[in-house]
């Protein structure tokens, strides 16, 4: 038997190999998703992701009329708000995570590992795009529940939804940043009050002909200055090209701090050309362009609506509105058929159902539209639902009794008010709360405005007298009433307290102010 000793030809693997390649993403992956756990464990991150979910839900929950007809050239812009409460917590946090091993005095044992700094870097980096992918999760289920709903009106854009998901994507990354950058855990705090310092002084000294500098802002708000929405194509606004512009600015940042941590190899200076050059295109794409073309475009739809409004005809009348308006036609002329339903011998009579918006001083601006000297013409604004439908009624039955909307530019001392607010009333399911809704006092007694689309329609205390004692009245009496003696109510001439004797109620006692 030989006892001879094998002989190893082959040397031994030194121990001082690098990892491959593929090791050193796997551990970069495996060291993400452990921060990424990190940060789902931390309160603040918990809270405020809860807060967000909670506020969303009830926003969604809680909606007033006009709600049930969503524009959703406004509902994309309203989700950007909501999630900077979220992105302030992961901002923190992921600085925090960040410092650790600084805060636990381990920054030395990570020299022994095989890991670079700007490795572990970009796994904190990779950390944060869950917490972004769970706001776009938010913002995608809030915009789906507003679009599917059965009146939702005209589309929104991707450029606005993907703002929201961004800014806690650019909140994390830029906490990183901060870390390799000014490794302080006070650097967070003074950070945030250094930006809104700077925002405020910007925005006061930014001129209004150079609005395009506020959309450098990240962060864009919903704002309005309380008026109307209006078709997407007249909002100007480059919600693509900032999309971009902020995409480009997350990676910059992201880029920034694997420099910073060591990482410049070539990938990653690959990588920072391009994200560079994206940032650039998003802020080249969101100068002003052709301004003069877009302001044309909304002088048209506000002084020449007709130019680009589609119409379609029921019953005798018309109906015209902008293209992503369509759909709500129906619903005006519902309303239409109900208050021609107690007229008398106008009950006919043809009319055109105009949209119209509100452009002087830009878009989305609070102000009163003209009543239209078209006879015939009934103008119908962008929102709809709850007291808007009202609202509509009160014009309808102003065209119908006075032939044209500009007849209450003069008040009304005379019988056609107490008849046009029947017209709106007598065939409404809850006549008191309208009539209480539709007036801007709130009320049901003495004097008050009634509001139309255009004008609204000036009551005096004993028009509301009537029209308060009619309610109480059998509709259908009064109905045949006002048509029978249609001419005589619809006549400047005719009196109050001549229509109440018409009506067959009660003159009322006081002294019509109005038609002294």
């Amino acid at each position: 038997m030989s006892t001879t000793t094998p002989t190893i030809t082959e040397p031994a693997a030194t121990l001082t190999e690098p990892p491959r390649e593929g090791h050193r993403a796997r551990a970069v992956l495996a060291l993400a998703r452990f921060e990424t756990r990190e940060l789902l464990q931390q309160i603040p991150v918990l809270f405020f992701f809860a807060l967000y979910v909670v506020l969303t839900a009830l926003r969604l929950m809680s909606r007033d009329g006009m709600d049930d007809f969503p524009v959703l050239n406004t509902v994309d812009r309203r989700t950007q708000a909501m999630p900077l409460l979220f992105a302030l917590a992961v901002f923190i946090c992921a600085n925090a995570a960040a410092l650790r091993s600084r805060k636990h005095g381990t920054v030395q044992q990570f020299g022994v590992l095989a890991m670079e700094p700007w490795r572990r870097t970009l796994a904190h980096v990779l950390s944060v795009i869950p917490y972004a992918g769970l706001t776009a999760l938010v913002v995608a289920a809030e915009y789906t529940r507003e679009a599917l709903r059965p009146g939702a009106i005209g589309h929104g854009s991707f450029g606005e939804l993907a703002v929201g998901p961004l800014s806690v994507l650019l909140a994390g990354v830029t906490g990183v940043l901060l870390a390799r950058l000014l490794p302080s855990p006070f650097v967070p705090i003074l950070f945030v009050i250094a930006v809104y310092v700077l925002g405020v002084l910007v925005s006061g000294l930014v001129d209004v002909r150079q609005e395009w500098v506020a959309w450098l802002d990240p962060v864009q708000f919903f704002s309005s200055s309380g008026g109307d929405p209006v078709p997407s194509d007249l909002l100007g606004r480059p919600a693509g090209w900032h999309a971009l512009y902020v995409t480009g600015l997350c990676a910059v940042l992201s880029c920034a701090a694997l420099l910073v941590a060591g990482g410049r190899t070539r990938a990653v200076k690959a990588a920072t050309a391009l994200a560079l050059a994206a940032t650039a295109a998003g802020v080249v794409g969101q100068l002003p362009g052709d301004t003069a073309a877009l302001d044309a475009a909304r002088r048209t739809a506000s002084e020449s609506p007709e130019k680009v409004q589609s119409c379609v005809t029921h019953d005798g009348s018309t109906y015209c509105s902008f293209p992503e308006w369509s759909g709500v036609r129906d619903d005006w002329a519902e309303v239409v058929d109900r208050v021609r339903s107690g007229a008398g011998g106008a009950a006919e009579a043809p009319l055109t159902v105009r949209q119209r918006i509100y452009t002087d001083g830009g878009v989305e601006t609070d102000g009163a539209l003209d009543p239209s000297a078209t006879p015939g013409e009934v103008t119908v604004g962008t929102r709809w639902g709850g007291n808007r439908v009202p609202e509509f009624a009160v014009g309808v039955a102003t065209v119908l009794v006075g032939g044209a909307e500009d007849v209450t530019t003069e008040p009304m001392c005379d019988a056609r008010a107490v008849t046009i607010m029947w017209l709106v009333l007598g065939q409404d399911p809850d006549p008191t709360a309208t009539f209480r809704n539709v007036r801007l006092d709130d009320s049901t007694t003495g004097s008050g405005v009634v509001l139309a689309p255009t004008n609204g329609l000036s009551l005096s205390a004993p028009q509301t007298t009537v029209i308060r004692e009619l309610l109480d009245r059998p509709r259908a009496e009064t109905t045949a009433r006002v048509k029978a003696h249609w001419t005589e109510l619809t006549s400047a001439r005719t009196t109050t307290a001549q229509a109440a004797k018409l009506l067959g109620v009660e003159v009322p006692k006081e002294a019509d102010e109005c038609e002294e």
